[in-house]
């Protein structure tokens, strides 16, 4: 089997375009579309569904992409090993959950990018235990995961502690907290504003109130932190935010952040990932410490971190 032929499909299957998959892999169509023939006289399959605009896979080409995709990046760690020394090309698949790509993922991309030119960057959001299980069945190559403190990790995983990330409670300011501190039991008479199931800020808080056994009254599920801050500070509910994130909106004058002191909750941000190949340990090693720096600096000018006002 030609692994150029595999490369000209994967290229196809990624653009869905004859065109746009010759213009990436410097060939001419006709010699694209031989490439892609080749694989499929080869199988004794059709791999496209021609008639579709953009072109998609067959049911069969769609399971030979993913086998295919796999066999290039092993082709990559082959020559990685012959080569370790060589610049990173091929894919690093990375999982983040959404609250690290709104605050904290740029930086180390672009330190990633400018480093490792030749290297695909695949960028995965996702909750927590999601991004655990694809790092745990290798189809991602490295997560970074949000988990109440407690929480253990897949021992077969290398885990590396990032930072701590605090939690503050916040309201509308139309509620009228004026006695603070307040419990969660005064809490649980309101409804909440929070994340989908699976996200590390809501399962703390779920964890503590039926530790309480107090009721949890979920009214709003609204993905993005800013959405979240804007539904509380209009009433429908109280909320969990990160307090960098709380700084930078343009809710903060209409929210009111509660101190809770049997609710002392934060999130540890870890780093994790399987037996990595020669290749990404060098760019895995850049992105764990661009986060480190990231999140330190974030926390450092955080002006909120332990207010009650």
């Amino acid at each position: 089997m030609n692994t150029r032929d595999l490369q000209a499909f994967v290229a196809v299957v990624e653009s869905g375009s004859m065109v746009r998959a010759s213009e990436k892999l410097f060939l001419t169509q006709p010699g694209l579309t031989r490439r892609v023939q080749n694989l499929e006289a080869m199988l004794g399959i059709e791999l496209l569904d021609r008639q579709s605009k953009p072109l998609r896979p067959t049911a069969a080409g769609n399971e030979v992409y993913g086998l295919a995709r796999t066999v290039l990046r092993a082709v990559d760690d082959l020559m990685a090993v012959a080569s370790p020394d060589s610049e990173p090309t091929g894919e690093l698949r990375i999982g983040v959950p959404p609250f690290l790509s709104e605050l904290a993922l740029e930086q180390p991309i672009d330190r990633l990018r400018g480093a490792f030119p030749k290297l695909t960057l695949r960028v995965t959001a996702g909750w927590s235990p999601g991004l655990l299980q694809g790092v745990e069945r290798a189809s991602a190559d490295a997560a970074v995961v949000l988990l109440p403190e407690g929480i253990p990790l897949p021992e077969a995983l290398t885990a590396t502690l990032l930072a701590y990330k605090p939690t503050v409670v916040v309201a509308p300011r139309s509620f009228g907290f004026t006695e603070q501190p307040t419990t969660l039991a005064e809490l649980s008479c309101h409804p909440w504003v929070l994340n989908q199931d699976g996200c590390g800020m809501r399962s703390a808080l779920s964890r503590a109130m039926s530790a309480a056994g107090l009721p949890f009254n979920v009214a709003v599920e609204a993905f993005g932190s800013e959405l979240q801050l804007s539904l509380v500070a209009r009433g429908l509910g109280v909320g969990l935010a990160a307090p960098e994130v709380l700084a930078r909106s343009p809710q903060r004058e209409s929210l009111q952040i509660l101190d809770v002191p049997d609710f002392r909750s934060g999130l540890n941000v870890w780093l994790v990932h399987g037996a990595l190949p020669g290749r990404l340990i060098r760019p895995i090693a850049l992105m764990r410490d661009a986060l480190i720096e990231k999140l330190e600096k974030d926390a450092a000018c955080s002006p909120l971190a332990g207010s009650t006002a």
